[in-house]
């Protein structure tokens, strides 16, 4: 069995048992939760989010790129979220490579350079301070004034706020 077909099985088993408000595209909570693709990271869990509260933005590292300015902007202006907030994490995947490492990994492998940045650094306390102010100074994003960043220590549990 693949781990898609078992992944399809648990869904089969748990059915609608998933507490929550369905009814709209529009988070109740009004918030935008940008954070790491990590499997370690579980955002439902750690915010006791239901169904519908928020919208979660995922990628790698858990920073703002072009992308999640796109996605914030469309959740913002199309589906009334006020709020960003921006989790990236202890031992995270991104501060164990750099971009030219990386990218030079890529172009022996396919003979093509990417074009994008791989976004790796190596204080994660930096890398929010960094995802923060870019979105508080994009255009795109109507409210970039409650934007705040967090760094989730895997090991323990806990956010801490980056000032």
């Amino acid at each position: 069995m693949t781990s898609i077909d078992l992944l399809l099985k648990r869904n089969r088993e748990i059915g609608d048992i998933v507490p929550g408000d369905r009814s709209s595209p529009m988070p109740s909570l009004h918030v935008s939760i940008l954070t790491c693709m990590d499997a370690r990271i579980r955002v439902f869990e750690i915010f006791g989010l239901l169904q519908g509260e928020a919208h979660v933005l995922r990628n790698a590292g858990g920073v703002v790129t072009d992308d999640m300015i796109r996605s914030l902007a469309l959740s913002q202006r199309k589906l009334g979220t006020r709020e960003v907030l921006i989790v990236q994490h202890t031992n995270c995947g991104l501060s164990m490579v750099t971009d030219d490492e990386f990218k030079d990994e890529l172009e022996t492998a396919t003979g093509l350079r990417p074009t994008w940045a791989v976004e790796a650094f190596r204080n994660v306390e930096d890398s929010v301070r960094t995802s923060v102010e870019r979105a508080r100074r994009s255009d795109f994003l109507l409210h970039n004034d409650n934007v705040r960043g967090f760094v989730y220590d895997v090991k323990a549990g806990r956010l801490s706020e980056v000032k």
